[in-house]
């Protein structure tokens, strides 16, 4: 293993922010802003942006910013698996510190979640404690799947038995929210970075899932706090898509990681707990069935509708269209 000291001469930059961004552009700006607020004076560190082909002038905004930020805007949407892999090896950092768009890292964050790897010798990469726009302590960290976890989440106890991201304490998990968190460069190379076969959805617990098989422990830091907008959580037009990239991936997961029997085990006991919501969703007020019914028929047939991917091939096919010169 490399020298493990911050400021070697193997790795003269300590940290590389990596930030992804997908037509994000205002929440963008507040991503940068609060990586400047927070970074500890000193600290040795550069900023990456990776634009997935935005078309709200995003790239333009972070070029008027005129700060040190390295931008990589490129001309056609990718999965974040990619993205994430793309910026990770375009880094100089022994650290990254991987940030979606809608993320913005509070007072503290940055050197808690150095001190945390940096004392964690076997860790790979530390997650932090996600707060919602209301300051909400949110699910960030979770039990790495598997049938257990479904019959958990099939008996209603996925918030008991699944869910790790609870306490006061540093301590393993097995896998955390990439949305922030901090990974050892070196680690990510080893086991190949991120699968790009993930578009979006399940990318960083599988990246968590390889890490671990190396012999690599991903960590839950609640001293770090971000913020996490959520932004596509507000978007009620692509609930349907993000269901089905969700599932899908879900289900590749399983059948990368498990038997193609855990994997159907899984698939059914995913689509139970969904189906029983939507029964109770038609006495209970401001529930809607049908997504739940949704959510249910894309467990059981996760390789059924269009989700997340087929967007962004859509997207590109018009750009295409646009840049293909016109016949005489």
């Amino acid at each position: 293993m490399a020298d493990e000291r911050p400021g070697s001469p193997v790795d003269p930059l300590l940290l590389s922010f990596c930030v992804v961004n997908t037509n994000g552009r205002e929440h963008l700006l507040a991503c940068l802003d609060a990586i400047e607020r927070t970074t500890p004076p000193g600290l040795e560190h550069e900023v990456l942006v990776l634009d997935n082909a935005s078309a709200d002038g995003s790239a333009a905004a972070v070029e008027a910013l005129e700060r040190d930020i390295r931008l990589i805007a490129l001309e056609r949407r990718i999965g974040k698996a990619e993205n994430d892999s793309t910026l990770l090896r375009e880094a100089r950092g022994r650290y990254c510190l991987l940030l979606n768009e809608d993320a913005e890292l509070q007072r503290g964050a940055v050197a808690a979640l150095l001190e945390a790897l940096d004392g964690w010798p076997r860790a790979a990469a530390a997650g932090a404690q996600l707060v919602s726009s209301e300051g909400e302590p949110k699910a960030c960290a979770w039990r790495l799947p598997g049938v257990d976890t479904a019959i958990a989440g099939a008996l209603f106890l996925h918030r008991l038995f699944t869910v790790q991201s609870h306490g006061s304490r540093t301590r393993p998990v097995g896998w955390a929210q990439s949305s922030a968190m901090l990974v050892r460069r070196e680690a990510a190379a080893q086991v190949g970075y991120l699968d790009p076969n993930f578009f979006v959805y399940s990318d960083e617990t599988d990246f968590c899932k390889r890490l671990h098989d190396a012999g690599w422990d991903t960590i839950y830091v609640p001293g770090a706090r971000a913020i996490h907008h959520d932004q596509l959580g507000t978007d009620a037009e692509g609930a349907r898509r993000r269901i089905t990239e969700h599932m899908r991936n879900r289900d590749l997961y399983m059948r990368k990681h498990h038997s193609p029997a855990a994997a159907a085990a899984v698939r059914l006991l995913t689509a139970w707990p969904y189906l029983v919501r939507a029964v109770a969703a038609l006495a209970l007020r401001g529930h809607d069935p049908r997504r739940y019914l949704l959510q249910a028929r894309q467990a059981l047939r996760p390789g059924r509708g269009e989700g997340i991917r087929e967007a962004a091939e859509a997207y590109n096919r018009r750009l295409d269209e646009v840049a293909r010169p016109s016949s005489p």
